[in-house]
């Protein structure tokens, strides 16, 4: 296995596409995941962390839904989730590039 800091933050990076395809910042990383995770050290621990959070965002996305129809609560928790989102990745990817290890809140360990 080969240390590669910038494959690992090119993973956390690429939850963004989601941004630009709406699905793409699953599918990327998953791919990533599935095919580096041999080569690249660390890749395992990381794309499973990449995407059971992308799963978890997109259980409390479908549990907002039923919320929306409650007093407005779901939208407010779908801008949170948006918000959260963008951040994160952008946040654990300089995590990732300084040698510190990232951390997604609120991620439910769906693979362990």
């Amino acid at each position: 296995m080969r240390e590669d800091n910038q494959m690992l933050v090119i993973t956390h990076l690429s939850q963004l596409l989601d941004l630009v395809t709406g699905i793409g910042g699953f599918i990327v990383p998953l791919i990533l995941w599935l095919t580096q995770k041999d080569k690249v050290a660390g890749m395992d621990f990381h794309g499973k962390m990449i995407i059971n959070f992308q799963i978890s965002m997109f259980i409390y996305g479908l549990l907002c839904i039923p919320l929306i129809f409650l007093f407005g609560l779901g939208i407010i928790a779908l801008i949170g989730i948006a918000i959260i989102m963008l951040i994160l990745p952008i946040v654990n990817a300089i995590k990732v590039s300084n040698g510190e290890i990232p951390n997604y809140p609120l991620t439910i360990e769906i693979i362990k």
